[in-house]
């Protein structure tokens, strides 16, 4: 078979997950472990809330974007599963009327066992007369004051309502007009900035009501004069997909800011309803107003936005301990153990860390220690999500007070955190630090701190590599690996990359780093066609990847090429997968797990065999085209023998997983991993704490 000929029988849609189809799938394993027992029953209703709040993204970003597509008239199929937009929309509605129904049929079942656990989420009709009252006062003086009923007519349009916000299209009529034909419509938006849910604390119970019950129950009060005719509560759902113009902005700072208060108001692309009460001429007034198509309205079977239960869950969290997770206290680093100066250590080895496994604290202290250190005479960082509050923005704007040279690449155009991270840019700058944005047309995604510190007339470089973001709240919620060294080479990588993107430089050649876009894709094609090499001549050919996505076609392609080749390949991808495994002399060699568990799996480990030499590399980035191209991403590797060692024996613990791993099948779809008799159950997520914490105490 010639290679041309290879090559066109690889590109075979047949042989593709399309990418938006893939993500629902994932999407639809998170809402998986809200049936799961083994989660305690406020854990299982927070998964309730991450599958609602990550649709949200996704309507807001993919379906948005696509159906821009429809609208510029843009029909070419897309590249793997070569199906049209419009192909793609039809899919995405029919997949997602399927997913909500299932969730909220969830969600309804969960109110007994709440009950059960003597917590309640009331409507109006199950309440007392003496709480009716109660609420009524509460209305009067703490919800009344912040409505504001919208009316439409000729003079007063339809507003411009806030994306994601719930709203109450309130159908009025004359209280004196017998006749029953003349109507007004208004619209009342529930305040996002009061609680959604309102406790009535009352027997050693937990019962609450939603705002938005309380505010239709008490609605006429908005409405004097008039009788109400109909309440039908909806939520808009609106294009968040900013379009930064970055060649013409002479600030992006400012480009971002403009950009922001569009998002805000972008075009509607999903509309939600309450299905429990609706005037039907209202949803068709809405539809047509929104210019919203009937495949993007969803009725909901109880309250909208089920993201409320996240806050639902911190509230009960103290006073229902059993019902969430028995909580995991993140142990010390191993190769920290017994020694806490972290630039001494690192002179002597490099440190590697495991988040949330191991704390996150070295890496905090790693620049707060750096920040007082007399000997440090610089610091630089970039930073792509970091939390409220964060004590990495503290120790740099300390580092700078203390007149350190701070160099701090904001990532501005990170989704979703560009109000944020601008006002981070502004705090550091304030400070003293140099705040940089990065490259035109590329986020800068990587993770990385250099520190230059001068002792004894020597200058001494260390360095943090990392697969995650520099977040401290996220790290105990996300699998993240790093590394802290000293290694000289690896030093004057990293100076090199701070000055590429700092200044005017030719793109450097590094001696251990590899750097996207397109080089860290160039160095996995490389490796996978090494494992071709050695699996034909010595027959022991094996690559493991771990990763967030999988949609490179070229790497997919090369994936299958390895498999005809006979390479053993195992495939760790959370979320979209665009390969399919299992496909007869094509990727019959390749299996393809996803494990959604306690923890959000963020590392990216990519492992080849090498005949025997074990290369392994972490990086910050995914197998995904936009890692690829369109984002600067850092590759490094692992040289410690040790350290290898952890890796393989956690990536060997995760392909064993039967617990919360589900397996890819040939059709694109997944199954649980089933354990065999006699096997024992291995959640890897805990079995992986469960070593972090006895490796320590065996050590004591």
């Amino acid at each position: 078979m010639s290679s041309e000929k290879n090559e066109r029988d690889l590109g075979n849609p047949l042989y593709y997950n399309n990418r938006e189809i893939s993500w629902l799938g994932f999407n639809e394993r998170v809402l998986d472990e809200s049936v799961d027992k083994s989660n305690p029953l406020l854990e299982r209703m927070k998964f309730l809330a991450i599958c609602s709040s990550n649709l949200d993204e996704f309507f807001m970003v993919r379906v948005a974007g696509l159906k821009d597509q429809v609208k510029a008239g843009f029909n070419k199929p897309e590249n793997k599963a070569g199906m049209t937009p419009k192909e793609q929309l039809y899919m995405i509605s029919s997949i997602n009327h399927k997913l909500i129904t299932k969730q909220y049929e969830i969600y309804q079942s969960m109110q007994q066992e709440l009950k059960d656990e003597k917590i309640s989420i009331l409507s109006m009709e199950d309440l007392t007369e003496e709480q009716i009252i109660y609420l009524e006062q509460y209305f009067d003086e703490h919800i009344f004051p912040v409505l504001t009923p919208m009316a439409i007519d000729a003079y007063r349009p339809f507003p411009m309502l806030l994306n994601k916000s719930i709203n109450l299209a309130v159908v009025i009529k004359d209280a004196l007009d017998l006749t029953d034909q003349v109507k007004k419509t208004a619209i009342v938006q529930v305040p996002g900035v009061l609680d959604r849910f309102i406790p009535l604390n009352q027997d050693n119970t937990y019962e609450y009501v939603l705002l938005e019950d309380v505010i239709s129950h008490f609605i006429q009060k908005l409405f004097k004069g008039y009788s109400v005719h109909s309440i039908t509560e909806f939520r808009i759902t609106r294009n968040a997909d900013m379009t930064i113009h970055e060649e013409g902005a002479r600030d992006l700072l400012k480009e971002i800011e403009k950009e922001l208060k569009k998002r805000k108001w972008g075009a509607a692309v999903r509309l939600e309803v309450r299905e429990e009460k609706y005037d039907q001429k209202v949803v068709h007034f809405l539809l047509r107003v929104l210019e919203i198509h009937k495949d993007d309205l969803y009725l909901i079977g109880g309250p909208l936005d089920l993201t409320f239960l996240f806050g639902f869950h911190k509230k009960l969290a103290g006073f229902k301990d059993y019902l969430i997770y028995e909580k995991l206290i993140p142990q010390p680093p191993r190769d920290l153990e017994g020694n806490e100066d972290i630039f001494e250590t690192a002179k002597e080895k490099d440190i590697f860390l495991h988040h949330p496994y191991e704390s996150f604290e070295p890496v905090v202290d790693l620049v707060a220690d750096a920040a007082e250190d007399p000997y440090v005479l610089a610091i630089k960082q970039t930073l792509y999500r970091v939390s409220g509050g964060s004590p990495i923005i503290e120790a740099l704007k300390k580092a700078a007070e203390n007149g350190k040279q701070v160099t701090v690449l904001v990532e501005l155009k990170a989704r979703f955190d560009e109000e944020k991270n601008v006002q981070w840019a502004k705090e550091l700058e304030k400070a003293g630090c140099h705040v940089i944005y990065g490259m035109t047309y590329l986020k800068t995604h990587s993770k990385i701190t250099l520190i230059v510190r001068k002792e004894h007339g020597e200058i001494e470089r260390f360095v943090h590599l990392g697969t995650g973001n520099y977040n401290d709240q996220t790290a105990t919620l996300y699998t993240d690996m790093g590394i802290i060294t000293s290694k000289r080479e690896i030093g004057i990588d990293a100076t090199d990359f701070f000055n590429y993107l700092s200044g005017f430089t030719e793109k450097p050649h590094f001696h251990h780093l590899t750097m996207a876009p397109f080089e860290i894709r160039d160095k996995f094609i490389q490796y996978i066609e090494r494992e071709i090499h050695n699996q034909k001549q010595y027959g022991n050919g094996h690559i493991i990847a771990k990763m967030n996505s999988l949609t490179d076609k070229s790497l997919i392609m090369k994936f299958y090429e390895a498999s005809q080749a006979g390479v053993k390949i195992d495939l760790i991808v959370r979320g979209i997968c665009c390969l399919r495994p299992g496909i007869p002399g094509v990727s019959d060699h390749i299996r393809v797990i996803s494990i959604v568990g306690r923890f959000l799996e963020h590392s990216r480990i990519y492992y080849f065999h090498d005949n025997g030499k074990d290369s392994l590399f972490l990086s910050s980035a995914d197998m995904m085209t936009r890692n690829m191209v369109k984002r600067v991403e850092l590759l490094f590797p692992v040289f410690d023998s040790d350290h290898k060692n952890r890796l393989k024996e956690i990536l060997s613990i995760m392909l064993k997983d039967n617990v919360k791993a589900r397996e890819q099948q040939g059709d694109g779809t997944y199954r649980y991993v089933q354990p065999t008799e006699g096997d024992r159950k291995i959640n890897s997520q805990l079995l992986i704490f469960d070593k972090a914490y006895r490796v320590l105490e065996d050590e004591e």
